[in-house]
């Protein structure tokens, strides 16, 4: 490769990630990544807000149980213990977007700093293949029963189970991205141009692996809300009288035919945020692949 090839080739590979900012902005400007914003911060916002939105504590009990939407001083009711319904999901919500927030989030980062480890050396490639293939021999809910069974019920397994849930995909997501680029040009020129193998990774490489990490970001928050709702639903999770949305469908679950609106709240917030979460990822996705 010649001097002046090499010099192409490094202009080439940095204007590639020149404007990072570029396919996320057209993603939100669809119709897809508008209503997945709206709805996704819609019911952040919700939770954020409990306080002010909130005149009840959301597990104080009362005499009034199962009180229908719209009852004086209850717009969405009661539960079977008299507590009041906006408030538990209003509080509910905050209490997941905490754990998701920290979980995915964690997952990711451990996810990819096995990846560049990983792109180090072959034989550390393949110790760190083999552990991912260990995470992903456990279903989620049998990884879930042994971490509780470990820690106990409450928001730290619900974190860890998350968090273990997403290092494979990360880590798989941001190795194939990086031994597709580093076979490119830019990558070829960096290298006859004496670039380090660390600088190589981190300097040019995993940027130009960033977009389809964006993606897998808004896929596994979807991921975690069921994952986190099913650890509550079945009562390893975030334990009662703390609500979330997965303990209060867990407790409506008796009541569906005398108070069906008692899951109706959480169902619906439920329903938003994985709707919303899940038209983002689509939006996202269409436009990094153009």
């Amino acid at each position: 490769m010649t001097t002046l090839s090499v010099v192409r080739a490094r202009k080439r590979g940095s204007g590639a990630a020149r404007n990072p900012h570029r396919p996320y902005r057209k993603a939100l400007a669809t119709t897809r990544g508008r209503i997945g914003l709206a709805l996704a911060l819609l019911v952040a916002l919700a939770g954020l807000l409990a306080p002010l939105l909130s005149s009840h504590v959301p597990t104080a009990q009362s005499g009034e149980a199962l009180l229908a939407p719209g009852s004086p001083g209850h717009l969405l009711g009661t539960d079977d213990l008299g507590r009041d319904l906006l408030s538990r999901v209003l509080y509910g919500i905050r209490t997941d977007l905490e754990v998701i927030a920290l979980a995915v989030p964690l997952g990711a980062l451990l996810g990819c700093a096995f990846a560049l480890l990983a792109a180090v050396h072959p034989v550390l490639d393949t110790v760190v293949q083999r552990v991912f293939d260990l995470v992903l021999a456990f279903p989620g809910l049998i990884l879930a029963l042994a971490i509780t069974a470990v820690l106990g019920p409450g928001r730290l397994p619900v974190v860890v189970v998350i968090a273990l849930a997403e290092i494979p995909v990360f880590g798989r997501q941001l190795r194939a991205g990086i031994l597709v680029q580093r076979e490119r040009e830019y990558a070829v020129a960096a290298r006859v141009g004496g670039t380090g193998r660390a600088r190589l990774l981190l300097r040019h490489i995993l940027p130009n692996c960033a977009d389809p990490l964006v993606v897998q970001l808004a896929v596994s928050l979807t991921v975690a809300v069921f994952l986190e709702g099913a650890m509550s639903f079945l009562g390893v999770g975030v334990r009662p009288p703390e609500p979330t949305l997965g303990n209060m469908l867990s407790q409506a679950l008796p009541y569906l035919a005398q108070a069906p609106h008692f899951a109706a709240g959480p169902l619906l917030v439920v329903t938003l945020l994985v709707l919303g979460f899940s038209l983002l990822s689509e939006a996202l996705n269409r436009e990094i692949r153009r």
